[in-house]
């Protein structure tokens, strides 16, 4: 794990216990920090109280404390912990600026930071694979995989590769990345502040820390984006800002798992971030071919009688779905959940894609009407009656997409438990041979 002297002997307040804040623990006890931890589980409580007094922060003198440590999942916006915090005078951080504080003891290294609304976790993991491929040492952390104070320390000249969301941003002061990406805004976790400008503003603060000799790569033209990159331009502080908004690159047929519009721009923003590391075109090209892309995010999990099967249950608004629907031109698409915005708005430029769209969740009605002018639409409210009537409808060369541009929450424990239970559905179709059956033999 990544440890410092620079939290020795001080005092912090951690509250959440989940994977970030079990990583913070661990990391700022054997640092020799004093601790106090809290956790609405009692279990969780249990498992620290040797390395931490057991308290609620809310209901301790917090006087002298160097920082309240808070979980990114807890609402900073509304939580009663703000108001205790600055009544008390006593910053409030994450698990990112920690490490922001602890990289002066760690190995000469260098730091890339990707934010932005969608194609987060699929750029992330992409600049680490080529940095990987290329032969430098690297980890991925932040919002993706392993907490990035559980890992350990990378040697000299290594690439610290973060995925960055909005909530890890406002914990995080200091976080001065040697490259930092903003792939794009659109509306999302708004119940989180108090507005679309805010949000986006959260996103942009990742420029307010960067270095003047550091480089600031924006990949999208939408409004705010291009507001903090004009932003930024104006205040003439940070030297090396590049546009990759309008950017084209040949190849992406070579590249299976990076396929649609989105991905296009990811790989286009990927490649930026690398280029600023150093890494050439020899060494990235091939890294795009082998790339295998993430689970629940534009994954291949099934090909049977020329039917491909793509599960993008990370797609969880439609700006993320909008362009999984202009990666196929014939597509059964399986839709709904939690809906975050009344409107279909950045999915109406592919509907000529979509052969036959298959609602699921609490949005399935709404999204029926939507839809009802546009596509056939077969309302059928659980995950396996869509795969089933989607694997039923289509035929060779055709494509049954799960895209929900929703949120899971209705049905599901999280998107991954979403996209589990597609995989489970399609695996059971197969099984069956019930691809292409609607209008008589099976396959």
């Amino acid at each position: 794990m990544i440890v410092s002297s620079a939290f020795a002997g001080k005092r912090y307040a951690i509250l959440g216990l989940a994977r970030s804040g079990m990583a913070v623990l661990e990391s700022l006890h054997a640092s020799g920090a004093k601790l106090l931890a809290w956790d609405n589980r009692e279990e969780l409580r249990d498992s620290v109280a040797d390395k931490a007094l057991i308290a609620d922060p809310l209901e301790s003198d917090l006087t002298g404390y160097e920082a309240i440590i808070l979980s990114p999942g807890v609402p900073l916006n509304n939580h009663p912990i703000a108001q205790k915090a600055k009544a008390e005078a006593v910053p409030i951080i994450g698990d990112i600026e920690l490490f922001a504080q602890a990289r002066a003891s760690l190995p000469s290294h260098r730091v890339v930071g990707i934010t932005g609304t969608n194609g987060k976790s699929t750029t992330t993991a992409l600049v680490h694979h080529i940095l990987e491929s290329a032969g430098v040492p690297t980890v991925m952390g932040g919002n993706i995989g392993v907490p990035i104070l559980s890992q350990q320390p990378l040697p000299e000249g290594g690439v610290y590769v973060l995925e960055l969301s909005s909530y890890q941003i406002d914990l995080t002061s200091s976080l001065d990345c040697d490259v930092a990406l903003l792939l794009n805004i659109s509306p999302d976790h708004l119940d989180r502040y108090a507005g679309f400008d805010d949000y986006a503003a959260s996103k942009a603060r990742l420029f307010d820390m960067l270095g003047s000799d550091h480089t600031a790569i924006f990949a999208s033209n939408d409004e705010k984006s291009r507001l903090a990159l004009d932003g930024l331009r104006d205040l003439g502080r940070v030297q090396n800002i590049i546009d990759t908004s309008s950017a084209e690159i040949a190849g992406q047929p070579d590249w299976p798992a990076l396929q649609g519009p989105h991905n296009l721009q990811n790989a286009i923003a990927a490649i930026a971030v690398v280029e600023a590391l150093g890494i050439s075109e020899n060494q990235w090209r091939p890294a795009l071919a082998s790339f295998g892309g993430l689970a629940h995010r534009m994954e291949r999990v099934a090909e049977s009688h020329g039917v491909l099967f793509v599960n993008d249950s990370k797609a969880t608004n439609p700006a993320s779905t909008g362009p999984a629907l202009g990666a196929y031109p014939k597509i059964h698409w399986i839709l709904g959940g939690l809906p975050k915005s009344d409107a279909l708005t950045e999915c109406e430029p592919y509907y000529k894609n979509v052969i036959r769209a298959y609602t699921i969740g609490e949005a399935g009605p709404m999204f029926g009407k939507l839809l009802a002018d546009h596509v056939p639409v077969e309302p059928c409210e659980m995950m396996l009656t869509a795969v089933q009537r989607a694997a039923a409808n289509a035929r060779p060369g055709e494509v049954v997409l799960l895209s929900p541009a929703c949120a899971s929450f209705d049905q599901f424990r999280d998107f991954e438990a979403r996209g589990n239970c597609f995989r489970s559905a399609v695996n059971s179709v197969i099984e069956s041979k019930l691809i292409g059956t609607a209008t008589g033999e099976a396959i």
